[in-house]
């Protein structure tokens, strides 16, 4: 996971937002004006040579609107990195959680296509003997066909599975981890869900808010004129008279053909519209996350319940089923019916447990502590 946070291009890519919009925020925090340097020369009758200094003073605060908007950005993009990176794991887990349970049902997929190789080699023997009939010996050399056929889809599902968990940006998948052996915990010894306003989501939507009131502010800042003052100071020589000058001036804009107004209607119509969103997200928030509990609980407890029931003794049932069909108490038929209900029913367990763990991966995201069950912070948060 460490290496997945630390190549991942679009990690990378907000990682490099994050470090571009801290340096906005540095810029939005300097001074709006520099001073200006004019220097006039003029030879004629009256020879002058002056120079000046002028700068334009922010009287309406718009530097200090700007630096809190650069302020807000830097917040909506250090959030927006949070989530990135806690998305990126999210679909790694999930991922692999997927990965994991394709491996597990190819072994699987073997040891049903050794079941039917065995099976056919047993037929073929007992065919031979007069056990059985020819039909039925056909019937178990295309329960071998079949299988084969099963197995090579398994195989393709699970290289699509290991093609995915590779795309994500955490280098090439040679041997996967797997699936911890017991089931995700129970909502009783999780770790308590942070709340609402801790959430990474909303820290972002109040981050934009932030921006979007503080894009207000600037607009209307910006309807008011900052005055210019200039100083001037020099020589002027009429003939053989020489006089000092110093000169003061003023000068500010006449806000007439554009009074700006239009600007802050568009920034008053922008902060309404994220606050909107934000009360939206909030709402969302709050529903995944009641779902993602209850999907969490149902997901487990039939985890549990198939662990406790005969449905997961595969082994034994597969071995009592070959020693009633040798010794001839059930037909080739019903074995193969009971084989084959045994063999769908490990690898929906196997699909049921794997949707446990992603179920889990769910509720730590909407609960907001799925980095910290990755970074292993998970015990010292637990109740």
């Amino acid at each position: 996971m460490q290496r997945l946070w630390d190549t991942n291009p679009e990690i990378r890519a907000a990682r490099a937002q994050r470090d571009a919009a801290s340096a906005r925020a540095d810029a939005a925090a300097q001074p709006l004006y520099n001073p200006e340097l004019v220097l006039d020369a003029e030879h004629a009758d009256v020879n002058r040579r002056t120079a000046g200094l002028s700068l334009t003073l922010d009287l309406s605060g718009k530097r200090r609107a700007r630096a809190g908007q650069g302020s807000a950005e830097l917040r909506v993009s250090e959030a927006r990195y949070t989530l990135v990176r806690r998305d990126m794991a999210a679909r790694w887990l999930k991922a692999w959680s997927v990965a994991a349970l394709a491996e597990r049902r190819s072994v699987l997929g073997q040891r049903r296509l050794a079941l039917m190789r065995r099976f056919d080699e047993l037929a073929a023997q007992r065919l031979k003997v007069g056990d059985i009939s020819s039909p039925e010996r056909d019937l178990a050399g295309l329960a071998l066909g079949e299988a084969q056929l099963q197995q090579a889809v398994l195989v393709a599902d699970e290289a699509a599975a290991r093609a995915g968990l590779q795309a994500i940006g955490a280098g090439r998948v040679a041997s996967l981890p797997p699936l911890p052996d017991g089931l995700p915990p129970a909502l009783a010894e999780a770790p308590p869900a942070r709340a609402s306003e801790e959430l990474p989501e909303l820290v972002q939507a109040r981050a934009e808010q932030d921006s979007a009131e503080a894009g207000l502010r600037m607009a209307r800042r910006a309807r008011i004129p900052d005055p210019t003052i200039s100083l001037t100071g020099g020589q002027v020589r009429n003939g053989p008279v020489s006089d000092r000058v110093v000169g003061l001036g003023i000068s500010i804009p006449l806000p007439v053909l554009n009074t700006g107004r239009a600007e802050v209607a568009a920034a008053q119509a922008q902060a309404e519209a994220v606050a909107a969103n934000a009360r939206s997200r909030r709402l969302g928030l709050e529903a995944a996350r009641v779902e993602a509990r209850t999907r969490h609980e149902a997901m487990r407890s039939a985890a549990v319940a198939f662990r406790a029931g005969r449905a997961a003794a595969f082994e034994d049932r597969t071995a009592l089923l070959e020693k009633l069909w040798r010794a001839g108490e059930i037909g080739t038929s019903d074995y193969l019916m009971q084989l084959k209900q045994s063999l769908d029913t490990a690898l929906s367990g196997l699909e049921l447990e794997s949707r446990a763990w992603q179920a889990w991966f769910d509720y730590l995201t909407a609960a907001g502590r799925l980095t910290d069950w990755v970074d292993g912070r998970s015990q010292e948060i637990s109740p």
